[in-house]
């Protein structure tokens, strides 16, 4: 337990000295006995010089307690009261300095300006107690609003977000897509079309030859019906040795990066359409760096023909 009676042995001396410090500098600017009910009670007389002790003095103590009190207090309170403190005790000193100096001088009248500084001091003591008290007051009733009452609540009842771990690839399924598409590109001239979902085939049905030299486009019309080879023009067989551009043809290597497949899957309707997607998509789809993103946007341009 904090012993509290130190502070009372060294408040009485420091409570002797400030006391007589004021009064005296309030007689030698104007502070006197009156009379404040006269006509009404003429021989109640009282010196206005204590107001001067009892004000500042005062009010630096309350401030301060104010200012290193642990109860919650709003940011401006708290610097109010720091603040107001602080010029509280500093005008205190100001004030013993001024009585001081007049005393040893021996003037006999007080030079105008402290007059009116000390004739300033009760207004300006009334003022910022009444300032800070409104503001303890406010601060001590506060009631936090509604929405934010809720957004705390909603706030505590998110679960932690879990990162998603990234897909595995299927390098067997993505060779075969890129494969599919290069064959694609060299039947069509280089145009990569889009995918169609494929109809059953039965067991009986004549297979489309794949010769390297001539397509078999006879075969092909037997497959999808009369009606079509009829209104189809007759197509003008290549020979399969005739090898397309090195840009048109991807390039079915070793990929450069492992997420190569999974991004050919994820962009392949894209890609069809001879679109390669952008650098930040890429990353924020796959969560990568710069440095995969760009890799894997090259692959995709080579498979989309770009």
């Amino acid at each position: 337990m904090t012993r509290r009676w130190p502070l009372l042995l060294l408040a009485l001396p420091a409570f002797v000295a400030t006391w007589s410090g004021w009064v005296g500098l309030g007689e030698l600017t104007g502070f006197g006995p009156v009379k404040p009910l006269p006509g009404i009670a003429d021989q109640f007389t009282i010196n206005t010089a204590i107001t001067l002790p009892i004000g500042v003095e005062t009010y630096a103590a309350y401030a301060l307690g104010a200012w290193l009190s642990g109860r919650p207090l709003g940011t401006g309170t708290r610097a109010f009261a720091k603040w107001s403190a602080i010029g509280s005790l500093g005008l205190g000193m100001l004030g013993q300095i001024a009585y001081h100096l007049l005393v040893t001088a021996g003037l006999e009248h007080t030079p105008w300006q402290i007059v009116t500084a000390v004739s300033c001091l009760p207004v300006l003591v009334l003022g910022m107690g009444a300032a800070l008290g409104h503001m303890l007051h406010r601060d001590a009733h506060k009631v936090p609003s509604p929405a934010s009452a809720e957004a705390d609540a909603v706030l505590a009842d998110v679960p932690a977000v879990e990162r998603v771990p990234e897909p595995e690839p299927d390098p067997v399924g993505e060779h075969a897509i890129a494969t599919l598409k290069a064959f694609s590109r060299r039947v069509n001239g280089g145009i990569l079309l889009p995918a169609v979902p494929a109809a059953p085939v039965a067991l009986d049905t004549p297979q489309v030859p794949m010769s390297r030299e001539v397509y078999d486009w006879a075969t092909e019309r037997s497959l999808f019906g009369t009606s079509v080879a009829e209104s189809a023009p007759e197509p003008v067989d290549v020979p399969a040795e005739v090898a397309p551009d090195a840009a048109e043809t991807p390039v079915l290597g070793p990929v450069p990066d492992e997420l190569c497949p999974a991004a050919a899957v994820r962009y392949a309707d894209e890609l069809a359409e001879g679109k390669v997607p952008a650098l930040n998509r890429i990353k924020k789809d796959l969560r990568i760096g710069q440095k995969r993103a760009t890799r894997i946007q090259t692959y995709l341009g080579q498979l989309a023909g770009v």
